[in-house]
Parts: C-alpha cells; sequence; structure tokens
C-alpha cells in the first residue's frame, strides 16, 4: 500500500515537474518571440521613417524644380521681350535715319531752288520797289532763313523745339557772324523754334503753313 502511494507521489511529482517545464518553456518561446516581434517593428519603423525623409526629400527637389521652372520661363519671356523691343528699336532707328536724310535732301533742294530765283529788283534810292516786289523778297529771304534753320537743326541734331541764333545761322547763309537779313520793306524777321516758320513782322510777308 504505501508503495503504491509513494509511486502516485512520485507520479504526480514528475507531471508537475513536466507542467513547470513546459510553462517555462513556452515562457522562453513567448519571451522570443515578443523579442522577435519588436525587432521586427523597429525595423518596420526605421523604414517608414527614411521613407517619410526621402518623400520630403522628393517634395523639397520637386518644389524647387518647379520654382526654377517659372524662373526659366520668365527669363524666356524677357529675352523674347528684348529681342522684340530691340528690333522695333532698330526699325525706329531705320525710319528716323530715312526721314533725316529726307530732311537734308530737302534743305539742299531748297537751297539749290533759292540760288537758282533770280534776285527781286532792290529798290533804288527815292524810287522804292512795289509792295509785290518787296514782298517776294522779304519771302525769298524767309525761305532762305528756314533752310538755314533746317540745315542747323539736322547737323546739331536739335529738335522742333529748339531756337537758332542768328550767329547760328550765319555759317548757312554765308553771312558775317551776328548779321541778319533784313526785310527790303523795313520788316522785322523773328527767326523761332525749328518747328515753326520763320516770319517778318509785316503781315502780308508770311510763308504758307
Amino acid at each position: 500500500m504505501k508503495s503504491k502511494t509513494i509511486i502516485s507521489c512520485q507520479f504526480v511529482f514528475a507531471l508537475l515537474a513536466s507542467g513547470v517545464l513546459f510553462v517555462a518553456g513556452c515562457s522562453n518561446k513567448d519571451a522570443e518571440l515578443a523579442a522577435e516581434r519588436q525587432k521586427e517593428l523597429a525595423a518596420v519603423r526605421a523604414e517608414l521613417e527614411q521613407t517619410k525623409t526621402s518623400a520630403a526629400a522628393q517634395e523639397s527637389e520637386l518644389t524647387r524644380l518647379r520654382k526654377d521652372n517659372l524662373e526659366l520661363l520668365k527669363l524666356r519671356n524677357e529675352v523674347r521681350q528684348l529681342r522684340d523691343d530691340k528690333k522695333q528699336l532698330s526699325q525706329q532707328a531705320l525710319i528716323a535715319q530715312a526721314q533725316a536724310q529726307a530732311v537734308q535732301s530737302q534743305a539742299q533742294q531748297a537751297a539749290q531752288a533759292l540760288a537758282a530765283q533770280p534776285a527781286a529788283p532792290a529798290a533804288r534810292p527815292g524810287v522804292p520797289g512795289t509792295p509785290e516786289q518787296l514782298a517776294n523778297a522779304c519771302l525769298n529771304t524767309l525761305r532762305q532763313l528756314d533752310a538755314a534753320k533746317q540745315q542747323w537743326a539736322l547737323e546739331n541734331k536739335k529738335d522742333a523745339t529748339a531756337i537758332p541764333t542768328a550767329k547760328d545761322l550765319a555759317a548757312y547763309l554765308y553771312l558775317k557772324e551776328g548779321v541778319m537779313l533784313k526785310c527790303p520793306a523795313g520788316g522785322t524777321y523773328t527767326l523761332n523754334p525749328v518747328g515753326a516758320n520763320p516770319t517778318c513782322t509785316i503781315p502780308s510777308h508770311a510763308l504758307p503753313q
């Protein structure tokens, strides 16, 4: 009877020992699995952070590329505008050159025409010329003054608002410095700006506008 009891007790102890060992083994496996999961989780987190960092870098690079593209488009537009402005300025320069040549040619033709015209008969002392003769002589003088003004403005690059002096025009009228042509009827001349005709104080002595 005692032998059976001892055997039963030994069997129970053996079962208990086996259970303890089994539980301990399971705990170790759980610990190992938990450690492996922690490692995997840490690796996934690291990979996620790396992915976020890479995505941020790509977004920053994309933003920079977009900005560079906008700057490039802006520069292209500015270059195109500069080319258009240069083309327009070149055309304006050609037009201005042609106009200057035309003015010079007109001034030369006017000077030649005036040189070819016969001088108005001068009034003799005590025998004045007719009003028509005096007016014609004055008009010829006004034309000479206007041609001299145009030539002076062309050679000195003056605009239509510039007003020459008698000294400025002396060389173009072949006069002594400071000497001014005079109206044969006693009128007084006013040179006026380049863009306007010279005038005489006698109302009927006026060049056509």
